[in-house]
């Protein structure tokens, strides 16, 4: 077991993102340790993979796109929205991705996938979402028994593993296991380093301060990290973040640094965040764009990801930038759990759905106070 926090560094945290954060090689563990066996037939004649889900749930179909692309013939298809794909149909295979089992688009296009024929596969915890998908004979995949989280966020690398292994179980990719127990021992390592409140991240947060980071991660894993980094900050340090993707950033973003220097040299920092398995050509863009645009930036930090493999590197990078989130929040005073205006943006958008939810939002939280804001 991953040792927990030896210093309470991390205060208030009141739904306990701390031990969530060091804790998930653990997760991760119990999710091998715990797998449910799926029929064989399930996968048989699957031509496309779809995943559904939002806010910390799609994280997983992001992890599974970006592995797939190298490991898989199947196409994967990510929808982030309401709207089912009009390709849904018998030789598709939906994974419906919901912490809660009440997100509303993952629910709507669930329901559509259903209506199409198509087989579902649904990763949560329950409400309607397995009620749903039971009820239209397809299968429900839960966590692991034992202590669950809160928040979506914080359940997001353990769903994501839960959905490669799935795949894995069904013939779509190979290796998965192998790369994950190689995670979990990189996650021991880091853990130790973080838990106390020292260590890389620690030091990340320090740089970025009270400026606005901009993360930067190679296409595949890298940019799932960068936008996880990104989504992080913005919801446990309520602060404003945001993300880019090389090589693409190369091909637009770095026209953007040559008007307006003396404002963004205060507020922006740039944040390379790096697997380790990048090609020479993307390091060097990595480099040049930090080169080309160093004057009009705060700052310019790298960090380097550890592991056996792109997995156990991505998990790595996640792990940091989770407790970067969280020390960011720790420096103003903020309980980085509570995101009530996600919680009242849902209210508004339909009054009447008291059963409905944001991901990332639970309805307990509707009560909560504002957050802090930064003076």
């Amino acid at each position: 077991m991953t040792a927990g926090p030896t210093v309470p560094w991390l205060s208030p945290d009141s739904e306990d993102l701390l031990a969530a954060a060091v804790g998930l090689g653990d997760d991760l563990s119990a999710t091998m340790a715990a797998l449910q066996r799926l029929p064989a037939e399930l996968g048989a004649g699957t031509t496309t993979l779809v995943v559904a889900g939002m806010g910390g749930s799609a994280v997983a179909g992001e992890v599974l796109q970006a592995v797939a692309a190298s490991r898989s013939s199947l196409p994967v298809v990510l929808v982030n929205s309401a709207s089912a794909p009009l390709f849904l149909g018998p030789t598709t295979l939906l994974f419906a991705v919901s912490f809660s089992g009440q997100t509303e688009e993952t629910l709507a296009v669930a329901q559509a996938a259903l209506s199409a024929g198509a087989p579902v596969v649904a990763l949560t915890g329950g409400g309607a979402l397995a009620s749903l998908v039971s009820d239209g004979a397809g299968v429900v995949v839960k966590p692991p028994p034992g202590p669950q989280v809160s928040q979506p966020r914080a359940a997001a690398g353990a769903v994501a593993a839960r959905l490669l292994l799935v795949c894995e179980q069904l013939g779509f990719i190979g290796g998965v296991t192998a790369d994950l127990v190689a995670a979990c021992r990189q996650l021991e390592i880091r853990s130790r380093e973080l838990a106390a409140g020292g260590g890389i991240a620690a030091e990340v947060a320090r740089q970025i301060g009270r400026t606005i980071p901009v993360f930067h991660g190679a296409s595949g894993l890298g940019a799932v990290a960068a936008r996880r980094w990104k989504t992080q900050v913005n919801e446990n340090a309520k602060a404003p973040a945001y993300f880019g993707v090389q090589p693409e950033v190369c091909h637009n973003e770095v026209c953007g640094f040559g008007q307006h220097g003396d404002v963004t040299r205060q507020v922006l920092t740039l944040v390379n965040l790096h697997l380790g398995t990048e090609d020479a050509n993307l390091t060097r863009r990595f480099e040049l764009f930090a080169e080309l645009t160093s004057e009009a930036l705060a700052r310019v930090v790298d960090v380097q990801s550890e592991g056996d493999g792109e997995l156990a590197r991505f998990f790595d990078l996640v792990m940091i930038g989770d407790l970067v989130s969280l020390h960011l929040a720790a420096r103003e005073g903020i309980d980085p759990g509570p995101v009530p205006t996600l919680v009242e943006l849902k209210e508004r958008l339909t009054p009447a759905s008291s059963g409905r939810q944001v991901e990332g939002g639970t309805p307990a939280q509707a009560g909560s106070p504002p957050a802090p804001r930064r003076r």
